[in-house]
């Protein structure tokens, strides 16, 4: 797997060195991990298991990282993918709440998502997105997603039973 380099950052392939107690943390902040599928503590040891097994199974998966000091703000990656129907399910997590709002997650997705259509050779990229997680929800849309259906009160956020919403990019031939 390959880095990849936009203006701003360099998402680099994850390795085991990007498992860190700064990363664990993110994964434990009620305001980082609030739609995510998260429901126990993580410790440094699960996120070593979690990373390590993805490196093993050569997931693309990147650590997204400043370009002006190195600094690791968050992950993307695209997995499961499935090269027979040609498609792959999209993920990001921005951990660094010092760097939300800054257009970082656009950045980092649009490339990613180049990077499935152009290199990986993919006609479609799809998430599924917590429907009350409006800045998520608002960004997929300005990239290009549109919703292909939706799951009434699939899961728990919150305290409270929401929908999710399935989104879909596709290649433009």
């Amino acid at each position: 797997m390959v880095a990849i380099e936009t203006d701003n950052l360099i998402l680099k392939p994850m390795q085991i060195e990007f498992a860190t107690e700064n990363y664990c943390a993110w994964l434990n902040d009620k305001d980082v991990n609030q739609y995510l599928e998260i429901y126990e503590e993580q410790t440094l040891e699960k996120l070593t298991h979690y990373v390590e097994n993805a490196v093993k199974n050569k997931i693309y998966f990147w650590a997204i990282c400043l370009k002006s000091n190195d600094k690791h703000i968050g992950n993307i990656k695209i997995d499961p993918i499935n090269f027979y129907h040609q498609y792959g399910e999209y993920g990001i997590l921005m951990g660094d709440k010092t760097e939300w709002g800054k257009g970082y997650a656009k950045e980092a997705s649009i490339a990613v998502i180049d990077f499935c259509f152009s290199k990986l050779e993919l006609r479609k990229v799809y998430l599924g997105v917590v429907s009350n997680n409006k800045p998520a929800y608002e960004l997929y849309k300005k990239l290009g997603f549109d919703e292909e259906g939706l799951y009434l009160n699939h899961g728990k956020y919150n305290n409270d039973y929401c929908n999710v919403a399935r989104m879909a990019i596709y290649k433009i031939k």
